[in-house]
């Protein structure tokens, strides 16, 4: 199903039963180059190849999803107020059958806030999952950005290592980091945001993406121009988080910097076998959803959702 164009507009999605929102930002698609050049300060292997790339047209959320959104998912006491029916539904599963994340054994939140605070530590899986239960409680069709997508979407039409320009001088009034963030994640939208108002694209927390991580970078690419690229996964680990996050060095948090996902991450998780839901050793991680214009039939909504 198409969304009409003349509804691609900033809208915020109201979480049923709640004083929750998130506001969704409409990111025109169109042709970048993806990845960085050799020259570019920080280059690393896996962001090369720089190629063309086409990305359709999405919304993608203003800030990284919060604690006070994904608790609602971990404790699904709002379930039973799915509506019933929603004009213009895209998607028609029932909430009751989507998987929810176990509590876990630990402060996820590690001390450092909740109330308005990015939710951190998740899997990707549970963070797919959010995306299903929220698809399923709104009718409308929400996952992760692809790795293209959420670099089209950080670079706002810039070409530089950042947002703002080549400078990481100037990262200090977008981005938290291991130079400014005291050691912790900070509330959302307590920096400036890129040029199309997304914030905290740069640093707070690394986010997922839906994409296999793939050590060689971009090799396997055609000299032609991709079109709406994913790499999607057949392994748990690793896959791609992008942004960098409060805990490191500048370099990390440029458009095209990328972090592989790691099983170590679980190190201090004493179940047997260790959870799917999350990473105990990662506050460093949390996630911002899309929707795209093009939402895909409902028969293929759910492998977008880690199913």
């Amino acid at each position: 199903m198409a969304v009409g164009m003349n509804v691609f507009k900033t809208y915020e999605q109201r979480i049923p039963g709640t004083e929750h929102f998130i506001r969704m930002i409409p990111i025109q698609g169109g042709e970048f180059r993806m990845g960085s050049l050799s020259s570019e300060a920080g280059h690393k292997k896996d962001e090369g190849p720089q190629h063309s790339v086409v990305v359709s047209d999405f919304w993608m959320a203003e800030t990284e999803i919060t604690w006070d959104q994904f608790s609602l998912f971990v404790e699904r006491s709002i379930d039973d107020l799915q509506p019933e029916e929603v004009e213009g539904m895209e998607v028609k599963i029932d909430v009751d059958g989507v998987t929810g994340a176990t509590t876990p054994y630990l402060d996820m939140s590690f001390g450092m806030g909740t109330d308005g605070y990015p939710a951190t530590s998740m899997t990707q899986l549970g963070a797919s999952r959010f995306c299903a239960w929220l698809s399923a409680m709104t009718g409308n069709f929400y996952r992760l950005p692809t790795e293209a997508e959420w670099e089209y979407a950080c670079r706002a039409g810039s070409t530089s290592a950042y947002a703002f320009g080549e400078d990481s001088g100037d990262l200090d009034d977008y981005a938290w980091f291991v130079k400014n963030s005291e050691s912790a994640y900070k509330k959302v939208k307590s920096k400036k945001p890129n040029s199309w108002g997304l914030y905290d694209m740069h640093g707070n927390v690394a986010e997922w993406t839906m994409d296999q991580y793939i050590a060689e970078g971009y090799k396997r690419k055609t000299k032609k121009t991709v079109s709406d690229p994913w790499v999607k996964p057949t392994k748990t680990y690793p896959k791609v988080l992008k942004g960098g996050s409060w805990k490191e060095e500048a370099n990390e948090l440029r458009s095209a910097s990328k972090l592989a996902s790691n099983k170590s991450w679980k190190r201090r998780d004493p179940q047997i076998p260790k959870s799917q839901w999350w990473h105990t050793d990662a506050p460093f991680i949390g996630f911002r959803i899309v929707r795209p214009v093009q939402t895909p039939a409902i028969d293929e909504q759910r492998k977008y959702w880690g199913y």
